[in-house]
């Protein structure tokens, strides 16, 4: 599916010669699109079917979106940030991908209109996973989330098997801050 999305239609013009380095790029409003690396990494885990309905948190430039929306049924994609999920909308429309609904919306709290979700892929780092997201996983689902502190956060894998809730901690990353009602009060330099 990675090679499928040209990966420089998501990168501004003044970095369209790294496009395709193994790199996390900016794209304005302090936010970045995923290295390659970890968006084969974060897709793989999530192991998304034809049949599956996906919840992506954190739209971004719509990369990792177009890229799920090649693997799965439909595609629901929340962006705190409007003029991100307007430019993402527009490159959806670009590419002519049409099983996606993209909102600006606090991605926290999930989209619990459209809900149950068979995936969610949360693709900033949270304190940890939001309870609304997990309460919105479908039986069988799984959902894949950066968990740490602002800096440094692990990727995590939880499940619902049998009503249950399995969490498995995998490899060390380093995303934006899930900022929301359930995540972070507040992006970086507010604070600072």
């Amino acid at each position: 599916a990675m090679r499928e999305v040209p990966r420089h239609l998501f990168v501004r013009n003044l970095l369209m010669t790294q496009a395709y380095s193994n790199h996390a790029l900016p794209i304005g409003e302090a936010q970045t699109i995923s290295q390659p690396y970890i968006v084969a990494r974060m897709t793989e885990q999530l192991d998304v079917g034809p049949e599956h309905k996906v919840l992506e948190i954190g739209t971004g430039s719509g990369y990792q979106t177009a890229i799920l929306a090649r693997l799965a049924r439909w595609v629901y994609s929340l962006e705190r940030l409007p003029d991100l999920a307007h430019q993402a909308i527009r490159r959806m429309r670009q590419l002519g991908v049409l099983n996606v609904k993209i909102q600006a919306f606090d991605g926290t709290v999930g989209w619990s209109e459209v809900a149950p979700f068979d995936r969610i892929l949360v693709t900033a780092g949270a304190p940890s996973v939001p309870k609304p997201l997990l309460e919105q996983l479908a039986p069988r689902g799984k959902l894949v989330i950066p968990e740490g502190d602002r800096h440094r956060q692990h990727l995590v894998l939880y499940e619902r098997i049998a009503g249950r809730i399995r969490r498995l901690e995998g490899e060390e990353v380093a995303f934006v801050p899930l900022v929301g009602r359930h995540g972070w009060d507040s992006p970086p330099g507010d604070r600072e």
